[in-house]
C-alpha cells in the first residue's frame, strides 16, 4: 500500500460479458449480504462492481444503501447522439454508476481502441460526475523486449485527461498477459511498474500522491494479501474472481 497511508483502498469487480438478470441479482445480492453482515470492521476500502450495461439499473436498486458501489464497464466520449449501440457517461450516472472503466486492454484490442479514445472516455465520464479507471498494461511480446515501463508510460501520459485529479481518476495496471492467465508479475515487477505511474502521477498532478493505484490480472484471495501489500498498490481490479461473492469479498479483506 502507499506508504504515506492516506489513500483508502478500491476492490473493483469487472464481470465482463457474464451474467443475466437472475446471476447478476444473486451475485450482488449476496455480497452486499457478505458486506453486511461482516459489518465496517473487515471493510478497510471501497468495493465496485461492474456488471455488463443490461444489468445495471436492476442492480443499482441491489447496492443502494450498501458499501457496495456500481460502475460500468466502457462509455461513449458524447453526452448523447447518433451512436447506436452506444452508452454515454451521462446515462450511466442516471443508471446510478459511480465508476466507469475505460482503456480496457480487452477493449483497446478488440475494438481498436487508441490512448486518444481512451482519454476523451475518461474525460466524458469526468464531466458528467463519473470516476474513470484507465486501464495500462504491456502485451508479454513488449514484456520480453523490455519495454514494459515505456509502454505503461506513453499509454498514462497520452490516456490520462489534462484535468485528472485523484478525486476523479483511477489508474488500474493490468499486464496483458496476466489478464485470464494465471499468470502473475512478481511482487518486485508489480512495485517497479507502481513506483514508475506514482512519479508520473506526482509529475502530473498536483495531488498525484493519493492518486489510487489498482494492480490487475489473475487476482485471487490465495495472492490478493500479497498483492495489495506491494508499495503503491492501493486495490485492484479483479476479473474472473469478483464473478463469485465469497473471491471477490476475500480479495476485498485482504486490503491491509
Amino acid at each position: 500500500m502507499a506508504d504515506d497511508g492516506l489513500i483508502r483502498p478500491l476492490i473493483a469487480g469487472n464481470w465482463k460479458m457474464n451474467g443475466r438478470r437472475a446471476d447478476g441479482v444473486a451475485l450482488a445480492s449476496e455480497l452486499v449480504r457478505q458486506v453486511r453482515r461482516s459489518g465496517s470492521t473487515d471493510l478497510h476500502g471501497d468495493l465496485v462492481i461492474c456488471p455488463p450495461a443490461t444489468l445495471l439499473a436492476t442492480l443499482a436498486e441491489i447496492v443502494a444503501d450498501s458499501p457496495v458501489q456500481l460502475g460500468a464497464q466502457d462509455c461513449h466520449h458524447s453526452a448523447s447522439g447518433a451512436h447506436t449501440g452506444d452508452v454515454s457517461a451521462v446515462m450511466l450516472v442516471d443508471a446510478g454508476c459511480r465508476y466507469v472503466i475505460v482503456g480496457h486492454s480487452e477493449r483497446r484490442t478488440d475494438h481498436g481502441e487508441s490512448d486518444e479514445q481512451v482519454r476523451a472516455k475518461a474525460e466524458a465520464a469526468n464531466a458528467a460526475g463519473l470516476r474513470a479507471i484507465v486501464c495500462l498494461g504491456e502485451t508479454e511480446a513488449q514484456r520480453a523486449r523490455g519495454e514494459t515501463l515505456a509502454v505503461v508510460e506513453r499509454q498514462f501520459r497520452a490516456s490520462l485527461p489534462a484535468a485528472a485529479t485523484a478525486g476523479n481518476t483511477v489508474i488500474a495496471y493490468e499486464p496483458v498477459w496476466a489478464i485470464g492467465t494465471g499468470k502473475v508479475p512478481t511482487p518486485a515487477e508489480i512495485a517497479a511498474v507502481h513506483a514508475q505511474l506514482r512519479t508520473l502521477a506526482c509529475n502530473q498532478m498536483t495531488d498525484g500522491k493519493r492518486l489510487r493505484l489498482l494492480y490487475g490480472g489473475s487476482v485471487k484471495p490465495g495472492n490478493a494479501a500479497e498483492i495489495l501489500a506491494v508499495a503503491n498498490v492501493n486495490g485492484a481490479l479483479v476479473g474472473g474472481a469478483s464473478l463469485s461473492a465469497g473471491d471477490f469479498w476475500a480479495i476485498a479483506r485482504s486490503c491491509p
